[in-house]
């Protein structure tokens, strides 16, 4: 015990003999960062601080013992304060009287709260409009209700007008193209690195090129490919996401600038901002290259190119559901006895057609 008090009284004296050291600039610094935090925090939180339901519930008053809230024991009919026979008053105890407006079903609170979810810069009245168009009457302070008890706010809080990230590549999806580089090992421990890509709407992966040494002047040029691969379809895109990788140059931005398309490009270290693309790598490694024993550049060009007719062909993808990028929406049911496989880079991926 005594160790502990000499170990404490020094690292006090310690810490007093580092304070008197620091300089009169030193302490003005810190003066002033801690002055912007001030300034920032009551910037960002109002002038008065919001009470969370934390220091609501510490300073709710308790409630009565049970012996106050008791009911008071019965009199006698003669009572002065009783001013209803005993019946009536078994009655309205029996049957409470209901006050205000009926509740609204349970199908009809879930489709309040479904359009609350859905959209959330809509506010009561908005909401109250979208009802009354399907049929059904509801007025806003139910609604303001229903959004209360599921814990949900007024619009303007529930939404800043901001989309997300992924709100924005949701609603850009059909116009956005997403580039990107991966690398591949070979069995000579020689580096490979590729250059594709991906059309978000579609989910349809362009394998550019492949190659020991990218460089910016190599990017640039693969870059015209894309576009004209594309023909009339580039006019309908609007963004090319990428990275900051330092093969992408001004005139790699240009190429794509020149076509009406805007270059947006991903917050450092943030591969998220770009999953799309990042998701992509992810299937072509599981799926090809990580079984696969890639021998030289020829090889993994070859390889690239078989698997990237099936992704965009045949694969079936989450996002399109369950449809391969080059699917007809309307597929005829084929036989089963007619459907017949077919072996896609010497047997490592099956595909499963109609027989001819």
């Amino acid at each position: 015990m005594a160790l502990r008090v000499l170990y404490l009284i020094f690292v006090r004296l310690l810490g007093l003999l580092l304070l008197l050291s620091r300089s009169q600039d030193t302490k003005n610094v810190e003066l002033l960062v801690l002055r912007h935090e001030v300034a920032v925090l009551r910037r960002q939180l109002g002038s008065r601080p919001r009470l969370t339901a934390g220091p609501r519930s510490a300073v709710r008053p308790r409630p009565p013992p049970p012996e106050q809230t008791a009911a008071p024991p019965p009199r006698h009919p003669g009572h002065p304060s009783v001013l209803a026979p005993p019946t009536t008053a078994l009655k309205w105890k029996q049957k409470p009287a209901r006050t205000g407006r009926p509740p609204i079903s349970e199908e009809l609170t879930a489709l309040i709260l479904r359009l609350a979810h859905e959209n959330p810069t809509w506010g009561y009245t908005r909401i109250q409009g979208e009802l009354q168009r399907l049929g059904h009457r509801v007025g806003a302070s139910t609604i303001r209700r229903v959004l209360r008890s599921a814990g949900l706010s007024p619009a303007p809080r529930r939404s800043h007008g901001i989309p997300t990230w992924r709100e924005f590549l949701r609603a850009q999806a059909s116009g956005l193209l997403a580039a990107d580089f991966f690398h591949i090992d070979t069995v000579t421990l020689r580096r490979l690195y590729v250059f594709y890509v991906m059309e978000v709407g579609t989910r349809t992966v362009h394998i550019l090129g492949v190659t020991a040494h990218p460089t910016a002047a190599w990017t640039t040029q693969l870059a015209r490919n894309p576009l004209t691969d594309l023909g009339q379809q580039a006019a309908g895109f609007r963004y090319l996401l990428r990275d900051r990788d330092s093969k992408y140059t001004q005139a790699f931005d240009a190429v794509f600038t020149a076509d009406h398309i805007k270059i947006l490009k991903s917050a450092p270290q943030a591969p998220r901002m770009n999953a799309h693309a990042e998701r992509a790598i992810r299937t072509i490694r599981a799926e090809c290259t990580d079984r696969l024993l890639i021998y030289n550049e020829q090889h993994l060009r070859r390889v690239l190119a078989e698997y990237g007719d099936h992704y965009n062909t045949s694969r079936p993808h989450r996002a399109l559901q369950l449809r391969a990028p080059a699917d007809d929406p309307n597929i005829i049911p084929f036989p089963a006895q007619r459907i017949h496989r077919h072996k896609v880079l010497g047997g490592l991926i099956n595909e499963y057609r109609r027989a001819t």
